[in-house]
């Protein structure tokens, strides 16, 4: 995945939930979200 830039528009990104159904990022267009990145460095 390419990295993305500050203020830029997060690439479209389509994986499966933990029922199966497909979620995308297009999917919370629009709303207010919260993203949590875990670096593996810490885990």
């Amino acid at each position: 995945m390419p990295r993305v830039s500050l203020d830029a528009t997060a690439p479209e990104l389509s994986r499966p939930d933990f029922s199966g159904r497909p979620v995308s990022l297009s999917d919370y267009r629009g709303r207010k979200n919260v993203l949590l990145v875990f670096n593996r460095t810490f885990t």
